[in-house]
């Protein structure tokens, strides 16, 4: 059984999400912040960098989003995987990408920026352009097709889900843009992502 290491209002959230999608047996160990907003100390037992997620499956311990999603597509049998056709398939391996690997550093530096007092404020004001070039550009992503990667939900929605909701809550992600928004309330209606809410605990973007 998948050990699944849970940290409230976290990236890990999608992950418990995914496993609620697949299906998967897991166990679910849940850690809960710092007054600080850190991780505690105790997932440094788990995986050297303390952060979550993290699971522990026969032997293994695997960290980072993208590669927990990604070996829980393969234990499945490639559910939630790249659609078959070539163009769908890089559609999906872009955005598994795209999610941490461009989206999420300016939410976190607007994120980091909001907790410094006027210089910070002037800051962000030069960090919003940046987001909003995302935005659109995922806003156009959605008016092609219902999915990121193709006609069905897969694991590249699930990896573009915790950017969107904190660019929702925090960085100026509204009803200007309908399809992105259409695509949250897709998502968060699911029974799936319902489910995975009453067993992560606390988590400010759903």
């Amino acid at each position: 059984m998948i050990i699944f290491h849970h940290l409230n209002n976290s990236r890990s959230q999608r992950v418990l999400w995914m496993l609620e999608e697949l299906g998967l047996p897991y166990e679910i160990k849940r850690y809960e912040r710092l007054p600080s907003m850190m991780a505690p100390p105790e997932l440094k037992q788990v995986h050297p960098l303390g952060k979550a997620p993290v699971i522990e499956d026969e032997g293994r311990v695997i960290a980072e989003s993208g590669a927990i999603v990604e070996y829980l597509v393969a234990k499945s049998g490639g559910r939630l995987g790249p659609p078959d056709d070539i163009d769908g398939a890089l559609r999906y391996r872009t955005f598994l990408h795209y999610a941490e690997g461009s989206l999420m550093p300016p939410l976190l530096l607007k994120l980091v920026l909001s907790k410094i007092p006027i210089m910070g404020r002037i800051a962000m004001k030069r960090i919003q352009p940046m987001i909003d070039v995302h935005l659109d550009f995922v806003e156009s992503a959605l008016k092609q097709r219902q999915w990121f990667a193709g006609d069905e939900l897969s694991a590249a929605d699930i990896m573009m889900s915790f950017p969107l909701e904190a660019a929702r809550a925090r960085a100026g992600l509204d009803r200007s843009r309908p399809k992105t928004i259409a695509w949250l309330t897709k998502i968060q209606s699911r029974p799936a992502y319902k489910r995975a809410l009453k067993k992560g605990g606390p988590y400010d973007y759903g």
